[in-house]
């Protein structure tokens, strides 16, 4: 029996092509209120209707690959804004990437439904990762002393996921910022409990 061909690699032209219609279609996720023609993300892309087709056979196939291109991006933000910012300004920032996410989301919603019924996403692992991101920021927070420690990860996700719940119909960016302000003080250890600096 013939052992199977090895895979053949994608072509690099290929492979900016798929890039460049995920990154239109995650634009346009977010901006949508409704339904987003595919071959305006085709048109928007540079690519023609087929070039698109031959990457994602289906909407759900492009949503997905959007889904799964912006959960990379948010988890993966977390040690980036951490080697810039002090671990509570990397929190806030980080939320504010969190919140794009949920946004984009919105956008792609009765497909992701879908796509979660069907097994295709596994909304635990999708949590697990968000959480372990938090857990990130809040030890480097409590190891700097400017974060609270021993606080649960998972009820900083619930807390967020709350938020974005409560305020989704609203679609006011103020309002959502000025409660992920609250979480992020409700963290912060209060000047007070620091320890002081050895001079």
């Amino acid at each position: 029996m013939s052992s199977p061909e090895p895979a053949r690699p994608v072509r690099s032209d290929a492979r900016r092509n798929r890039d460049k219609l995920v990154a239109v279609a995650r634009a346009a996720f977010a901006a949508a209120d409704g339904t987003v023609a595919l071959e305006a993300v085709a048109r928007e892309a540079g690519v023609g209707i087929g070039t698109l087709y031959r990457h994602f056979p289906t909407r759900e196939a492009l949503v997905e690959a959007v889904y799964a291109a912006e959960l990379d991006d948010v988890t993966g933000s977390a040690p980036v804004l951490l080697a810039e910012l002090a671990p509570e300004k990397a929190l806030r920032a980080w939320m504010n990437r969190y919140a794009a996410f949920v946004a984009t989301k919105r956008g792609m919603a009765d497909i992701l439904r879908a796509s979660v019924a069907s097994g295709r996403i596994a909304t635990p692992a999708t949590r697990q990762r968000i959480t372990a991101a938090i857990g990130a920021i809040l030890d480097a927070g409590a190891k700097a002393g400017t974060l609270r420690a021993g606080v649960d990860p998972e009820d900083v996700t619930l807390l967020l996921l709350g938020t974005f719940l409560s305020t989704a119909d609203e679609r006011d960016p103020e309002r959502t910022g000025r409660m992920l302000d609250l979480i992020v003080d409700a963290l912060r250890v209060s000047r007070q409990c620091r320890t002081p600096e050895v001079r």
